[in-house]
């Protein structure tokens, strides 16, 4: 069975081993039938779903970590055969090529170097993106008209209320677990979004032919991490 959508999270496991901030989040999401991404999950993974469908997800935002830089990533969501829930990183794109290095080598997540810039215009967000990496094609635009706070329903929970990443590391599939106060989202609006490969590059061309179905902003949350666990170890229960 699979764990309880829950907005608050689970104790993480001494040792934490990273700490971060994500700031200024803009949360693009196309409902798919999950039939059609299937192919794109490690093993011992599925995609997890929100009646009846599962979510592409692109998100640009801020990272601060040693610095603030711009990052953009492709995920989906996904449920291990333990009830686990969590994200696959399909792309992370970032103009910090520290970050590509030691997400790659150390996490096993899949960093690309892109020119990326973040600008703020009254309640406006802007993010751009070209691709640096070899033999890759592919860039973004994305800019929002950020609104009021807004009370979050089970389907932002779901999209949101992550607590974990799985990973593929030398052949195997592990599940990196992390914590973070609650989200607080703002209700945005979509001025511009295009795209030249970016889904292409991750296996989802298609996507491109139509709009997001959900488009939420938040300002953003400090985030630790713990190690890394086989995907196949059993979770702890939490009580009810």
């Amino acid at each position: 069975m699979a764990e309880l959508v829950t907005p608050e999270a689970p104790i993480l496991p001494w040792p934490r081993v990273l700490r971060q901030s994500w700031l200024n989040l803009s949360f693009l999401h196309w409902a798919v039938e999950p039939a059609s991404i299937v192919h794109l999950y490690p093993p011992g993974t599925e995609p997890d779903t929100f009646e009846g469908r599962s979510y592409v997800g692109v998100v640009p935002f801020q990272m601060s970590l040693f610095g603030t830089f711009p990052e953009t990533n492709v995920r989906l969501y996904s449920v291990d055969g333990t009830g686990r829930r969590g994200v696959v990183f399909l792309s992370l794109d970032t103009s910090r090529l520290g970050m590509v290095a030691a997400g790659r080598w150390i996490f096993g997540v899949p960093y690309r170097r892109a020119r990326m810039s973040y600008r703020e215009n009254g309640d406006r967000r802007a993010y751009n993106s070209t691709l640096r990496w070899r033999g890759v094609s592919a860039s973004s635009f994305v800019e929002v008209q950020v609104g009021d706070p807004m009370t979050c329903e089970p389907l932002e929970h779901y999209l949101t209320a992550r607590w974990g990443v799985h990973i593929v590391r030398v052949g195997r599939t592990w599940y990196l677990p992390n914590e973070h106060p609650v989200w607080s989202l703002r209700r945005a609006e979509l001025i511009e979004f295009s795209e030249d490969g970016l889904f292409a590059s991750v296996g989802l061309g298609e996507l491109g032919t139509r709009p997001p179905d959900h488009v939420t902003f938040s300002d953003g949350v400090p985030a630790r991490f713990g190690l890394p666990v086989r995907s196949t170890t059993p979770r702890a229960v939490r009580p009810r």
